[in-house]
C-alpha cells in the first residue's frame, strides 16, 4: 500500500497544476536499509541496482526507466545492472521474486507501473526495493499530462538518490548556458537552456548580440546576465516562462559577472570604472545601488554564500588574481587563496561548505575546491582551458566548461566534489558557461 501523501514545494505544485497531480509516499521503513550509501568516505563504490521497465504502456514505461536508469548512472554512485542478466521478467511490481534479484548480486530493485487514465493522462507508480532484506523503501505515484513524462521520471531518479544517500538529489533541475555555434572567428553565441541531462534544449536569446554570464534566480524562474551589442554591456533579468526581459540598469562603463543574491531579491556585479572595477549590489525592488568594494584593484566575479552574510570574489588587490571572502556589507575582506597560482571565478556551494574556482598556473587550468576559509584546496580536474565552475544544487557535482584550444570550441563536464566520475554533457553545438538551476522539486 502506498503511504500517504508529504507536503511538495510551491514550484512542484505549480508543475502539477497545469496537469498532474501526485502522491509522494513516506518511507517504508525508517531504519537505514542494508545498501544505504555513505557518502562521507569520499568516493563509495556504487551501488549494483536493477531498474525494470515499468509495466502497463509499454513504451512509456520503457522510456522512464530509461532516464531513470540514465541518471543514476551519471551519478556515479549506482551501477545499473544490463537487463540482459535479470531472471525474473516483471509482472507484478507489487510482489519481486527477491531471490531472483539476488542470485544477480543486485542490492536495490526499482519496479513500477504506468496507466492511461480515461482522461488521455497518465498514473505512474514506482517502488524501491531493499533486495538483501527484502522490504520496500520507498514508493511514489504521480498523474500527469503525457508530455511530463521526462520530468516525472527525473523526480522518481531523485527519490531513490534521496532514499539511498540520504542527500537531496540534482535530476530534476535545469542548465543554463551559452549555445556557441559558427566559425570560431564569426561565432554566434545564444543563451539557451536544457535539462540537466541534455534534454529539451531551447535557446532564450537570437543570436545578435553577445551574451556572457547567466545565472539562475535561487526562488523564481528568472536569469540574470550580461549582453551587449553595439554599446556596453548591460545586466538583464529574463523570465523563463514568460520570455519577459528587462535591464537591471544603465551603468558607466563596462558591467560584469552579475548573480542574484540567495533571497533572489538583489543582484551583485561588478562595475568598471576607468582602469578598474568594482563590486556593487543593486536591490530589485527599489532599484538602489550599493558600492560594497572601493579599491584601486579589479574586484570581480562575486558570490554569495548560501546564507547570505559572506561573499567572496576574485581580485587582484595583492599584485595576482586571488580568491577573497569579505562580509555581505563589504567588511572584513581577507584573502583565502595563496597557491602559486591565479584564481578565478569563485562560486560558494549550496551546502556552503566549499568554494570552487578556476586556477591558472604554467599554462594549465584546473578546477578545484578549498573550504570557505582557504583550507583543504584540491584540484578536481586540469586540461587546457578549464572554467567556469558552477554547483548541482546539492553541492555534490560541479559543472564547468573545457575549450581545447584550434579550430574547436568549449564543451560542457561534470565532476564530483571528489575529483572522480568526470563525464562530458551532450549539447548541440559547442557549449560555454554553465549555471545549474535549483532543484524544481
Amino acid at each position: 500500500m502506498i503511504p500517504p501523501a508529504m507536503p511538495f514545494s510551491p514550484e512542484r505544485r505549480r508543475f502539477l497544476a497545469s496537469g498532474a497531480a501526485v502522491c509522494l509516499a513516506g518511507l517504508a521503513s525508517p531504519a537505514r536499509a542494508a545498501l544505504d550509501l555513505d557518502l562521507r568516505a569520499g568516493a563509495p563504490k556504487p551501488i549494483p541496482i536493477a531498474i525494470t521497465d515499468l509495466v502497463g504502456e509499454t513504451d512509456m514505461g520503457r522510456n522512464i526507466s530509461g532516464v531513470i536508469t540514465a541518471d543514476l548512472r551519471r551519478s556515479g554512485l549506482f551501477a545499473p545492472i544490463d537487463p540482459k542478466a535479470f531472471v525474473e521478467q516483471i509482472s507484478n511490481p507489487d510482489t519481486p521474486r527477491f531471490q531472483d534479484w539476488r542470485v544477480i548480486n543486485a542490492q536495490g530493485l526499482v519496479t513500477g507501473r504506468v496507466t492511461r487514465q480515461s482522461d488521455g493522462r497518465f498514473q505512474v507508480v514506482f517502488r524501491l526495493w531493499d533486495v538483501v532484506a527484502g522490504q520496500q523503501l520507498a514508493g511514489q505515484q504521480f498523474v500527469a499530462q503525457p508530455e511530463n513524462w521526462r520530468r516525472i521520471a527525473h523526480i522518481i531518479a531523485d527519490a531513490i538518490y534521496e532514499r539511498l544517500t540520504g542527500e537531496k538529489g540534482y535530476f530534476d533541475t535545469r542548465i543554463v548556458f551559452v549555445d556557441e555555434s559558427g566559425a570560431k572567428e564569426r561565432r554566434i553565441k545564444r543563451l539557451a537552456i536544457m535539462d540537466q541531462d541534455g534534454a529539451n534544449v531551447s535557446y532564450l536569446t537570437r543570436g545578435d548580440s553577445l551574451v556572457l554570464t547567466p545565472r539562475f534566480s535561487p526562488t523564481s524562474q528568472e536569469i540574470t546576465y550580461m549582453s551587449y551589442g553595439q554599446a556596453d554591456p548591460k545586466v538583464f533579468l529574463l523570465n523563463i516562462e514568460t520570455g519577459q526581459r528587462e535591464v537591471v540598469g544603465n551603468f558607466p562603463g563596462m558591467s560584469f559577472s552579475p548573480r542574484f543574491a540567495p533571497d533572489g531579491q538583489r543582484v551583485i556585479m561588478s562595475l568598471q570604472q576607468g582602469g578598474n572595477s568594482n563590486i556593487f549590489v543593486m536591490d530589485l525592488r527599489s532599484r538602489a545601488i550599493s558600492r560594497l568594494t572601493d579599491t584601486a584593484a579589479i574586484d570581480t566575479a562575486p558570490c554569495y554564500s548560501p546564507d547570505g552574510r559572506q561573499i567572496c570574489f576574485e581580485s587582484d588587490r595583492g599584485g595576482t588574481s586571488q580568491i577573497y571572502v569579505m562580509n555581505a556589507d563589504g567588511s572584513g575582506a581577507k584573502r583565502i587563496s595563496f597557491g602559486n597560482a591565479r584564481y578565478s571565478t569563485p562560486v560558494w556551494s549550496p551546502r556552503g561548505d566549499w568554494i570552487a574556482f578556476t586556477r591558472q598556473a604554467e599554462g594549465r587550468f584546473a578546477i578545484g575546491i578549498m573550504r570557505t576559509d582557504g583550507s583543504g584546496e584540491r584540484v578536481l580536474t586540469e586540461g587546457y582551458h578549464n572554467e567556469g565552475p558552477t554547483f548541482a544544487p546539492n553541492g555534490r557535482v560541479i559543472m564547468f566548461f573545457r575549450d581545447p584550444g584550434g579550430a574547436a570550441g568549449p564543451s560542457l563536464y561534470t565532476v564530483d566534489v571528489t575529483g572522480y566520475n568526470e563525464q562530458r554533457l551532450p549539447t548541440p553545438s559547442y557549449a560555454s558557461d554553465p549555471a545549474w538551476s535549483p532543484l524544481r522539486s
